[in-house]
């Protein structure tokens, strides 16, 4: 029965009781109390699309009927819930689903290490695992990432300082850090990674790892290049820094591929996997070469690392996916509906830019009558000089031309279409109209700018038509307001 008197008073007391740093329940004032696939509903009755999905973890949606009966199955058992690092057929049950959906080079030599129960405690272990193995300190991280809000999580994603942390540029169109976008801007990402590690006076020495996000979620929905992906690979292996592959977010089929890194055919040395894995309860685990497995007993350990439940919710929805096709049917619905909103933005010149990768969608708005984002010196962005990133002596090129593709006078090179200024407001005004019409939606980017779709691998072609008309006339109803 709704209840507006009870849904009033627990948000006031969460208000009153909960931490400044809560997030989600300031843009979204709802209390659920039920919830069924896409559907959540409130204790005041009202009835909501989930496009969050527990911010990506929930690959079935709610309560999906092989996740709760896993769960019941093990509660009815009477097996323990709680054992550490012990085994248990669960615990044998989950690795090996897991390692059956692994790409195959990779599971052939694999180790897998349970840590603590959130994604960031899995790159927290992952930085220690290459630490560990190579001997060596420093990472290389991306501009825009992010891997979790732990101490070394939050270094590799900008948001602490570590010396040990260099910053290289992750390939995007919209915004490309070289005013190029597309191949040209990815080839000159990876020459300047390249020219980082190899000029003895970058101040980079050899590092202990790369971590990177095959799709940056949180940063704005910025799929990686296949080829710049590879060309990752390519650079990683000839120096021998393990690649670390973060799939927290971007695995279980998200993409449209069981893993991201599938989509270019690389096999990192080290996958971070936490979120959809445990089938919507706290799970988190690092994949790695055998090789690398050289830390002692107890250098990484964490009492909840056993947790019977998720692993057994986990295997169910690893195996729903995997037999069910639903990395295949979230690559063929993503498709169609980037396809409807980029068709939605012809009409709405607050689109920016639609992007993303299956069903991981992103739609970055801005201010139309605003400006061409300037340069630092005020003059408008223009394509990077080809002298600004030298090439390794041996490189080739993304796009398999000789090795020298941007060796032609700048006034020859294309100049992408200058991006408007973000616009934050905007996009928290749509994210609140989509919230009244019954919709739940995420913003990211750096300026939360970016009203982002995670729906469950599960939604039908209905639900996914409801979801881009409520989206589309909260779009318009805000950009109405904002206009004028």
């Amino acid at each position: 029965m709704a209840d507006s008197a009870a849904h009033e008073g627990i948000l006031r007391r969460q208000a009153a009781r909960e931490s400044a740093a809560r997030t989600y329940a300031r843009a979204l004032p709802i209390v659920p109390v039920r919830a069924r696939g896409l559907t959540i509903e409130g204790a005041d009755g009202s009835r909501y699309l989930d496009c969050l999905s527990g911010a990506g973890t929930l690959a079935l949606g709610h309560n999906h009927p092989v996740v709760l009966e896993a769960i019941r199955k093990v509660l009815d058992s009477g097996a323990p819930l709680h054992v550490l690092d012990l085994a248990t057929p669960v615990k044998d049950a989950f690795t090996t689903e897991l390692f059956h959906t692994l790409p195959r080079a990779l599971a052939d030599r694999a180790r897998i290490q349970f840590c603590g129960p959130a994604g960031t405690d899995a790159v927290e272990a992952a930085l220690k695992l290459v630490r560990s193995a190579t001997g060596r300190d420093g990472v290389l991280a991306f501009t825009g990432a992010y891997h979790g809000m732990t101490a070394g999580a939050l270094a590799v994603s900008g948001g602490a300082r570590d010396v040990r942390v260099a910053r290289l540029p992750y390939p995007q169109d919209y915004r490309c850090p070289f005013g190029l976008g597309g191949a040209r801007g990815a080839e000159l990402s990876a020459r300047w990674t390249e020219s980082l590690l190899d000029d003895t006076k970058s101040g980079v020495p050899a590092p202990a790892g790369m971590i990177l996000e095959p799709v940056q979620g949180e940063g704005g929905v910025f799929p990686a290049p296949d080829a710049w992906l590879r060309r990752m690979r390519e650079i990683t292996a000839t120096r021998g820094i393990p690649l670390i592959a973060d799939e927290v977010q971007t695995g279980v089929g998200r993409t449209g591929a069981f893993w991201a890194v599938e989509h270019s055919g690389v096999v990192p040395d080290v996958m971070v996997l936490s979120k959809a894995i445990g089938g919507s309860l706290p799970l988190a685990v690092v994949v790695y070469r055998d090789d690398l497995d050289v830390w002692p007993p107890g250098a990484h350990a964490g009492t909840f690392r056993g947790n019977q439940l998720a692993m057994a919710a986990g295997a169910a929805t690893l195996a729903y996916v995997r037999e069910n096709g639903l990395a295949e049917r979230a690559a063929t619905l993503g498709s169609r509906m980037l396809a409807q909103l980029r068709s939605l933005a012809a009409d709405h010149p607050c689109i920016g830019e639609v992007r993303g990768r299956g069903l991981m969608i992103g739609v970055e708005l801005v201010d139309p009558a605003s400006e061409a984002e300037q340069d630092p010196v005020g003059s408008p962005i223009t394509p990077a000089h080809p002298e600004a990133a030298p090439a390794h002596p041996k490189a080739t090129t993304l796009t398999g031309m000789p090795p020298d593709p941007l060796a032609t006078s700048s006034d020859d090179l294309p100049v992408t279409a200058q991006p408007r200024p973000p616009a934050p407001e905007l996009a928290s005004a749509v994210q609140r109209e989509c919230l009244r019409r019954g919709l739940i939606v995420e913003l990211g980017g750096r300026h939360s700018s970016v009203v982002r779709l995670l729906p469950p691998l599960t939604i039908t072609d209905e639900q996914a038509a409801a979801v881009l008309d409520r989206l589309a006339d909260a779009l318009a109803t805000a950009a109405r307001a904002h206009d004028g």
